[in-house]
């Protein structure tokens, strides 16, 4: 009897399948589980290196002082009277008491416990609590949390709200993750849809989905497993996410576009899965090792944030390479010849047109044969796009990431307009062991403090320096390089057994911008009688651009080398990854252009809202910017690249191959950047500065990248360099192994350019 041509397949491939999707099901299932509760783990943090000079100083001020900035900052508001009302006292006293008995707490500063009168508004309506917290980041965010939910609101007469930077990282916990689960509630119908009509098929839409699926799971479990021995950042996870099911989707469309074209050029479903594993997954493994490589330059800074989305990213790209590799091919052979079924835009779609004759070939033709025109307007627009970047101001974000609307961003406002900067934006100086310090519980005389010569005349010099307003120390207060007030009751808190610190209070509101940074800078550099650590946020901002400064062009260097060495091993071409690392940092210039332009100078503020968070881009998103955006540039160019090397060794001219090879991997590619825009743009719409900065900027440089640089700028390109883009040195060269077209393509005459 004849048997069936699918029946040989099925009886030694079917078995296998369905133990590599049974073990991939399990395991899925083992990692979701192990991976609950993550997000209450992840630290929202990790933007300062942890050994700068600024840590330091904070960490000094909080265990020999009980003071520095405060964790979390309690604003009481007494709407019918004053704070100093018998009524209103009793209520901040009992406030006090309450939280002083809190373990969690390693001290509390109140205006009814010591009535300075910076801690009370000028008229008498609000007055301040500071709170320091115990334990790690994760102790005092957890912490922070129960306590905004215990003591917020009413409390007798009084009304109280949270700002400091522990209400901040808490509402950003939260709010990062109602962001999330509404652009998972936006994005994934959308996908679904582009998925439908461009894979065909119910069936062969859900399959990038499971992929998907199997590598967030990996990622999650693996970001769990890593949070118990290094912090590990929220925003790592909200990142990775969105970029494994990105690349799930590339990867997938890839091999299923592949496995169709062997299909129709008449091969049988084993050898046209071996053919497609043979050339798709050569293009896969290069592609996710140069994304790889790309992140994991980011373990070169100091910066948990970074490391953590370098080690989250590697681990997504991996698992979506792994299951593009092993899990779809199982899919494919358990789905068989029902891979088409189900297309619910059958009645919208055309008839297949050959390759010569379909839009990409013929829009490559006619860049081709315009050359050199169109690279003049395709570069002259991203130069444009590009212009902004000379005005970026860096700084970092604040409470200014909240929404107006969140009561934290709120209450921070109102601390800002009624009680000054010197609670939130204040620079701290710490002498440990310098002049000041004093001997047994730390009471001293006031004449004492006056007769402190050398710490006297470092006040002064600090008082001088342009940007700074007052100088408060244990020796009085200073303005412009005079002591304006003799020290009183309240100057013993800037003296210890470890020494003594000074309070430096900028002229401006936002010590985290460039005149924070260089006010940190100039402070550092007044000489000191002692060693002196600078803290405050000023400082932080001056310690993260200096490590991001120092070690970016290592990582860009690194960056750029690997890519330029993979891609020289994957088209054994000089010339074809010179350019592609060209047109890279063209696109990565002009995305970063449109972001400043919207995020800090507010382009599209009647859409997106106020968005600018203080007029500033944060310092550490280039660098994030860098690597994500720097490896999803060349996943595309890898897919074009790989086409593109196919067709010219079978024999074809450049311009033919480049024609061939966008038409065969333009909607691919294209298809592959929208469904990823869709993902990362659903960001967006969450309501933190951060998430939609990433988000808009990701979606935009992938939009940016399939249209303007491989669809315009990569034929043009390739078209003037002509044979050149071939040329490779005899010693790295190896002899060609051709590889015969599923269907070949006539070459059409080309005009001169």
């Amino acid at each position: 009897m004849r048997q069936e041509p699918f029946s040989g397949f099925e009886s030694r491939s079917v078995r296998r399948a369905r133990l590599v999707v049974g073990l991939t099901f399990v395991f899925s299932l083992l990692a979701c589980w192990y991976a609950v509760g993550l997000t209450q783990r992840l630290s929202p943090g990790g933007w300062t290196p942890p050994s700068a000079d600024s840590v330091r100083a904070e960490a000094v001020l909080a265990s020999e002082f009980r003071a520095g900035p405060s964790q979390l900052i309690l604003l009481a508001t007494a709407p019918d009277g004053s704070v100093d009302a018998p009524h209103a006292t009793a209520a901040g006293r009992d406030l006090t008491r309450r939280l002083a008995a809190d373990h969690r707490i390693a001290w509390v500063n109140s205006y009814w416990q010591q009535p300075l009168p910076s801690l009370r508004a000028k008229d008498a309506d609000s007055a301040l609590v500071l709170i320091r917290l115990r334990g790690d980041e994760q102790a005092v965010r957890e912490a922070a949390g129960d306590i905004i939910d215990r003591f917020t609101g009413a409390h007798g007469p009084l009304r109280v709200s949270a700002s400091g930077a522990a209400a901040v990282l808490d509402e950003t916990e939260r709010l990062s993750d109602e962001g999330m689960r509404y652009a998972e509630f936006v994005a994934v119908p959308l996908v679904l849809l582009i998925l439908l009509w461009v894979l065909g098929s119910v069936t062969a839409a859900l399959l990038p989905v499971v992929v998907g699926v199997v590598a967030v799971a990996a990622t999650t479990a693996f970001l769990r497993l890593l949070d118990t021995t290094t912090e590990v950042s929220l925003f790592a996870l909200n990142i990775t996410t969105a970029l494994g099911f990105g690349l799930a989707v590339d990867f997938s469309l890839l091999l299923v576009s592949r496995y169709r074209e062997e299909l129709a050029a008449g091969s049988g479903p084993e050898r046209a899965l071996r053919r497609t594993l043979r050339g798709g997954g050569r293009t896969v493994v290069f592609s996710a090792v140069i994304i790889a490589a790309s992140l994991c330059a980011l373990l070169l800074f100091p910066l948990p944030l970074l490391r953590s989305l370098a080690y989250g990213g590697a681990t997504v790209v991996c698992a979506s390479a792994v299951g593009a590799l092993t899990v779809l091919p199982a899919l494919l052979v358990l789905l068989g010849k029902r891979l088409d079924r189900w297309d619910v835009f059958a009645r919208l779609r055309r008839p297949e047109r050959a390759v010569s004759s379909g839009a990409w070939f013929r829009l490559a033709r006619a860049v081709m044969r315009r050359p050199a025109l169109v690279s003049v307007g395709a570069l002259a627009l991203l130069v444009l796009l590009a212009a902004p970047v000379a005005q970026v101001r860096f700084g970092m974000y604040d409470d200014r990431i909240l929404p107006a609307s969140s009561p934290v961003a709120e209450t921070s406002q109102r601390l800002r307009a009624e009680f000054g900067s010197q609670w939130v934006d204040a620079a701290s100086v710490v002498l440990p062991g310098g002049p000041g310090a004093m001997s047994g519980s730390g009471s001293g005389s006031v004449a004492e403090a006056v007769a402190d010569p050398l710490l006297d005349a470092y006040a002064r010099r600090l008082a001088q320096v342009p940007g700074v307003r007052r100088v408060d120390a244990r020796t009085g207060a200073y303005r412009d390089g005079r002591r304006t007030a003799p020290p009183d009751a309240s100057s013993r808190r800037f003296a210890g057994a470890g020494g003594t610190w000074l309070s430096v209070i900028p002229d401006g509101d936002d010590p985290l911008s460039p005149q924070g940074s260089r006010l940190a800078a100039a402070l550092r550099a007044v000489p000191a009688p002692g060693p002196a650590l600078v803290g405050g946020p000023g400082a932080r901002l001056a310690d993260t651009e200096h490590v991001l400064a120092g070690r970016l062009p290592a990582v860009v260097g690194v960056t750029v080398l690997v890519t330029f060495v993979l891609l020289l091993a994957f088209t054994r071409s000089v010339l074809i990854p010179v350019k592609a690392l060209v047109l890279n940092a063209l696109g990565l210039a002009a995305t970063s252009g449109i972001l400043v332009a919207v995020f800090q100078q507010g382009l599209l503020a009647p859409l997106l809202g106020d968005v600018t968070a203080g007029g500033i881009t944060d310092v550490v998103v280039p660098s994030l910017m860098f690597c994500v955006t720097f490896g999803l540039s060349m996943d595309y160019e890898v897919f074009l690249l790989s086409r593109i090397v196919d067709e010219h060794r079978r024999g074809s001219d450049t311009e033919t191959a480049v024609a061939v090879g966008l038409q065969r991997t333009g909607g691919l590619f294209t298809s592959a950047a929208l469904v990823f825009a869709t993902v990362m743009a659903a960001l967006a719409l969450s309501s933190l500065v951060l998430l939609k900065l990433i988000g808009v900027g990701l979606a935009l440089a992938v939009l940016l990248d399939c249209t303007v640089i491989r669809a315009l700028l990569v034929p043009a390109v390739m078209r003037l360099a002509g044979r050149a883009n071939w040329w490779m040195p005899r010693l790295g060269r190896r002899k060609d192994r051709s590889v015969p077209s599923p269907t070949p393509v006539p070459a059409a005459p080309m005009e001169a350019p």
